[in-house]
């Protein structure tokens, strides 16, 4: 092999496309206490107490609000994992993810 023919073949190396991102939605509903939904944003998506209270509060204002961006599969766990811990405490908060366009 020549030094052309390994230059070639490097140059013709490609890299691996990035994941696609996807987006973690906060549903409003009329159950769920505001505290506790805070709460969970804090906990969850590591977000601070201001943060999470404005996020809250957008959802409740406009029915929904983008939460956080990941890949697919953390965007859906986290979603899944917040739902969970709502259900245990009796609350039927819901999260959606849907791809970032």
């Amino acid at each position: 092999m020549t030094d052309q023919d390994l230059q070639t073949r490097l140059a013709t190396v490609t890299k691996p496309a990035r994941p696609k991102l996807w987006k973690v939605i906060l549903l409003n509903d009329d159950y769920t206490p505001r505290d506790f939904v805070t709460l969970i944003l804090m906990a969850t998506f590591r977000m601070t107490e201001d943060e999470a209270a404005g996020v809250m509060l957008t959802a409740h204002r406009k029915g929904a609000c983008v939460v956080a961006v990941y890949t697919r599969e953390v965007a859906e766990t986290k979603a899944t994992d917040a739902m969970e811990q709502a259900k245990q405490m009796g609350f039927p908060l819901a999260f959606s993810t849907e791809p970032e366009e």
